[in-house]
């Protein structure tokens, strides 16, 4: 073994040995700090590339979440107004029916008739507010309804179309005047009622199809978010043992290359 103070190779071999440690102990820390393996990719490429096209992807299924959450408020507004007028018909059926009867006065089918069209403009009051961000689907030309059911812009979206419940409410005719005209108006209730079914079932059935749609993006994101994990997530408990493997190799790096750097100051003893 030669001794040389110009060149120390113990001391440069504990240098870079320490070197390594403490370049391990920066990616671990990273790590740990984050919570990702692949951070960038520098650390590895291939997985850094298909994180972020998978990261997009969950970005393009939020924008579809809110599309539907929208859509579903939408819908959920026309159809508590629907059942509320359903329910606003029954009575009025119920205030003609009882008009109907000859043996009613005059005075009493006049009174019958103020609340009749009192319950008809509480009708035309619920049509007018059954509005959300602008859309109203029951009012005419109130507007219509349609959600991105994927992220694949060219696929069909999901529609719901305007029902006009104010073409039934005109179809009811004017209020009765008698006994003859109140059973008119049974018969035109009767018509109003199958209408206004038929508009609630398309209702709860698009109801129904956004809550699957919902449903089905959300498990997606899911599914998506977990595939993301699992390819630049670091885990943690053995990047935890691993730092602390590190911290105990950077000290004694650092005892070694004190040790090292030491070995020069024997060659004074030659000389003495």
């Amino acid at each position: 073994m030669s001794f040389s103070v110009n060149t120390n190779v113990g001391a440069m071999a504990a240098l870079q040995s320490l070197s390594a440690t403490n370049r391990g102990l920066a990616v671990t820390q990273s790590r740990i700090n984050t919570g990702l393996s692949v951070g960038s990719a520098k650390d590895d490429s291939a997985s850094f590339a298909i994180a972020q096209t998978l990261r997009g992807d969950v970005g393009g299924l939020k924008a579809v979440a809110s599309s539907l959450n929208r859509a579903k408020s939408t819908v959920d507004v026309a159809l508590a107004g629907g059942e509320q007028i359903s329910d606003l018909v029954n009575q009025m059926k119920a205030k003609a029916i009882e008009a109907s009867d000859a043996g009613v006065d005059a005075a009493s089918r006049t009174s019958i008739a103020k609340d009749f069209d009192a319950l008809k403009d509480q009708i035309n009051t619920i049509i007018n507010s059954s509005a959300f961000n602008g859309t109203n689907l029951l009012k005419a030309s109130g507007g219509s309804v349609s959600a991105l059911q994927s992220t694949d812009t060219t696929a069909s979206t999901l529609s719901v179309a305007n029902l006009d419940f104010n073409a039934v409410v005109t179809a009811m005719g004017s209020t009765f005047t008698d006994a003859a005209s109140a059973k008119t108006m049974v018969g035109n209730l009767e018509t109003a009622a199958t209408a206004i079914n038929g508009h609630l079932s398309t209702l709860g059935s698009a109801a129904r199809k956004i809550d699957g749609q919902q449903t089905f993006v959300s498990k997606l994101s899911d599914v998506i978010e977990g595939g993301i994990g699992n390819l630049v997530d670091a885990d943690l408990a053995k990047e935890s043992a691993r730092l602390q493997a590190l911290q105990v190799k950077q000290q004694l790096g650092i005892q070694a290359l004190s040790i090292a750097n030491q070995a020069p100051q024997s060659i004074m003893s030659l000389f003495r």
